[in-house]
């Protein structure tokens, strides 16, 4: 269905209930709310599933990103959509970068939530460009991180809708060898949600800019890339808010995408010998600043599946789903 509220007209898309306590789901990057359509099918008794294309993805309006307020825009927009279709307070789950909004949206109504479920998020100090635990910047303009770090192969197949699997950059390829760890059913559906993107400076990735500092790329102040940039996304001060909903980290061991040794991040990459010309910055440690923050935080639980990558909710989709219900219920 399509809800329009006062910021936008988001594409929703909803369960087998028309009633209960609502669960709103937030997809992650370079995906869109199609990602959760066996999830809302089989979200039981008393929940009411819903899923939300974000701004520029699947059918939502292609509204632009300014991402200097961080993922602002988009947790803003979750605000306006709860309001509009009177379901608050909510149980959230963000996957990825959805994990971020939804964070951001806690931190900043956490009247609005009843729950928070984390899978395989963005760290509480962005994408790239941190070192440590508590998310040092490694620039203090964020270099090493944002739009200028993505693949131009990537962007230009994703671009073109390109569903093939003839090079490693195609949006195929991506979804096999980082979103799962192993196949999954209906691939060819999940390839076509990705594949909704809006590809622009507005949009994914941003503008890109350059830095004279390595790995010569820094955020710029437009687009989805550039809002999880380390110096515009902070989400690290959880613990001060009230009230204090409970928080379920579910999380692939497998993961490529979000882990302490991202193959997505220029300092790993240049560790490894891929981006030429590292100074020896070290990997961002993102689980581990993730549950460094949750530690401050203290109300979580964090569940670790093994033989799984950066989408759980597809690998194994009923530990992933009794996970989360027995969340949901510790609430009711």
């Amino acid at each position: 269905m399509k809800v329009t509220t006062t910021r936008l007209t988001h594409n929703v898309l909803s369960g087998p209930r028309d009633e209960g306590e609502p669960v709103l789901f937030v997809h992650g990057n370079v995906s869109s709310a199609a990602f959760w359509r066996d999830t809302l099918a089989a979200l039981p008794e008393p929940y009411r599933a819903l899923a939300v294309d974000l701004r520029g993805f699947g059918d939502s309006d292609p509204a632009p990103v300014d991402a200097t307020r961080g993922l602002r825009d988009f947790s803003d927009d979750l605000i306006a959509l709860v309001e509009a279709m009177e379901l608050g307070p909510v149980h959230l789950v963000g996957w990825s970068m959805g994990g971020g909004v939804i964070t951001q949206l806690l931190r900043d109504r956490p009247g609005l939530v009843r729950s928070l479920t984390l899978v395989n998020p963005v760290s509480p100090y962005g994408y790239g460009g941190t070192e440590g635990a508590d998310g040092v910047l490694t620039h203090a303009d964020g270099t090493g991180s944002g739009a200028g770090a993505v693949n131009p192969d990537f962007l230009d197949r994703l671009a073109k809708g390109d569903l093939s699997e003839e090079a490693p950059t195609s949006p195929r390829s991506v979804f096999r060898s980082s979103y799962v760890a192993k196949p999954v059913a209906d691939e060819d559906f999940y390839v076509a949600a990705m594949l909704t993107t809006k590809v622009g400076e507005d949009h994914y990735p941003g503008d890109a800019a350059t830095s004279e500092a390595w790995p010569g790329v820094r955020p710029g102040t437009r687009g989805v890339l550039n809002a999880m940039a380390p110096n515009h996304f902070r989400v690290d001060d959880l613990h001060t808010i009230d009230p204090r909903p409970p928080i379920l980290w579910i999380r692939g061991a497998d993961d490529v995408i979000v882990s302490d040794a991202s193959l997505f991040d220029l300092a790993h990459l240049g560790v490894l010998g891929v981006v030429p010309g590292s100074p020896g910055t070290q990997a961002q440690p993102m689980v581990t600043q993730t549950r460094a923050a949750l530690e401050r935080y203290g109300h979580y639980r964090e569940a670790v599946l093994a033989e799984c990558g950066h989408s759980p909710h597809l690998e194994h989709p009923e530990e992933f789903r009794r996970l989360l219900v027995e969340h949901l219920q510790s609430r009711r």
